[in-house]
C-alpha cells in the first residue's frame, strides 16, 4: 500500500486551489526558487558521489600496490 494512496485527483485539486490562494502572484518565485534548490541538491549529491568514487579508487591503487609488494617478497 502506498503512503499517498488516499489522494485523488479531487484532493490534488484542492491543495493546488489553496496553493494559488496562498502564493498567489508569488508561485513562480517560488517555483524558482524550488527549482534551484532541487539543482544544488543535485550537485551536492554527484560532488558525494566523485567523492566516494575517488575514494574507492585510491583503496584500490592502495590494494594493488600492497598485493604487488607482497608478490615481490
Amino acid at each position: 500500500m502506498t503512503t499517498l494512496a488516499w489522494i485523488g485527483w479531487q484532493e490534488i485539486l484542492l491543495i493546488c486551489l489553496v496553493l494559488v490562494i496562498i502564493f498567489g502572484k508569488r508561485l513562480p518565485e517560488v517555483g524558482r526558487s524550488l527549482g534551484r534548490g532541487l539543482v544544488e541538491f543535485k550537485k551536492g549529491l554527484s560532488g558525494v558521489k566523485e567523492s566516494i568514487e575517488e575514494s574507492g579508487d585510491e583503496t584500490d591503487e592502495s590494494h594493488q600496490s600492497a598485493d604487488q609488494s607482497d608478490k615481490d617478497a
